[in-house]
């Protein structure tokens, strides 16, 4: 079975913690884009205290990470305009996500990006962290022509 994903002009969001990506490509080439880097710091093994703070200042990175996300994709992704009109020229037909699902899903859930919501999605959550050559990997792949093989001797699957 193949399933062509032909929506033009697509919409990229790729996030995980420390880097972002997004775009919108028309056709097979990026039209606009901005690739970036936040720290969000890792785990520690401190106890106490110190772990509590760690989480704290974690979670404040994280926060801060998806709000520069949701204003560069509001940005690069739907022009500025927060209520754009679904037939407006250079709103995206679909959506191609990646990177870490949780703050996929924050970005995604932002206010700001409603426009976003009920897309058509592919999802690519095993990328690397969002640099311009990941970017332009998940254009090709979310592009790419999805074909699933099936024996003819076992029954389809869901």
């Amino acid at each position: 079975m193949a399933r062509p994903f032909e929506h033009d002009p697509l919409g990229l969001v790729l996030v995980r913690r420390g880097g972002y990506a997004v775009g919108i490509a028309t056709g097979p080439a990026l039209s606009a884009s901005k690739v970036g880097t936040r720290h969000v710091q890792s785990r520690t093994a401190a106890g106490g205290w110190s772990q509590q703070r760690f989480a704290r200042r974690r979670g404040k990175q994280a926060d801060e990470l998806v709000d520069a996300v949701v204003g560069h994709a509001l940005r690069v992704v739907l022009g500025g305009d927060e209520s754009p009109r679904s037939s407006a020229p250079g709103i995206p037909r679909g959506l191609v996500v990646g990177g870490d699902r949780t703050l996929v899903a924050e970005v995604l859930g932002a206010s700001a990006l409603r426009a976003l919501l009920g897309l058509p999605r592919r999802e690519l959550y095993d990328l690397p962290d969002p640099k311009r050559a990941v970017l332009e990997a998940a254009l090709r792949r979310g592009r790419a022509l999805r074909i699933t093989l099936t024996d003819p001797d076992q029954p389809p699957t869901p």
